[in-house]
């Protein structure tokens, strides 16, 4: 049987230089059930969609027991100074051993090129990395989304070449390794 070292009790709030990522809260009803049923930020994902603000609720209630259990952590993305919900980002998925974990993000499309996003992204994966000793973290985006495609490229993700996503083989699958840091003086 699998022992889980991960915790995520206390839960790890990440303050960047503009954003906060913090916990799901029932108040974000309303940004879950845009952000899973708007046809531009789900123009590229295949997921279930909420049908109202009671599923969007049950969502949330869904994502926080998983965050007790330890078995994923997802953040709400929020701009500092408002506790608005604009997107999120999350690391779940995990390998049996707990060293590899799939992240996955969205944004409010209203937001899309302001450089959130890569902000998140920065902070999860330095979370991932440091704090929960990760190996690796793997993306799996839709092959047209050149938005994400850029953001992933940018964040040092692979592409993994004849990988197929058995569920969507629209996804191209990324993945990106624990930088090795070299103690060595020169």
């Amino acid at each position: 049987m699998k022992t889980n070292k991960l915790s995520f009790n206390p839960f790890p709030a990440i303050n960047t230089k503009r954003l906060l990522l913090r916990r799901l809260l029932l108040e974000d009803a309303p940004e879950v059930y845009f952000l899973r049923t708007d046809t531009q930020v789900n123009q590229f994902v295949k997921r279930p969609q909420p049908k109202n603000l009671i599923e969007a609720e049950q969502f949330i209630a869904k994502i926080n027991q998983g965050i007790d259990n330890n078995e994923n952590i997802y953040w709400a993305i929020a701009i500092k100074g408002s506790d608005k919900m604009i997107g999120s980002i999350s690391l779940w998925h995990f390998s049996e051993n707990q060293k590899i974990a799939e992240v996955g993000y969205d944004l409010h499309t209203k937001l899309h090129g302001k450089g959130y996003m890569s902000e998140a992204l920065r902070a999860v994966l330095n979370y991932g990395f440091k704090n929960i000793h990760l190996e690796q973290i793997t993306a799996f985006t839709q092959k047209n989304n050149l938005k994400s495609l850029q953001l992933l490229r940018k964040h040092r993700f692979l592409l993994e070449e004849g990988r197929v996503d058995e569920s969507n083989i629209e996804n191209a699958i990324f993945s990106r390794n624990k930088p090795v840091f070299n103690n060595k003086s020169k």
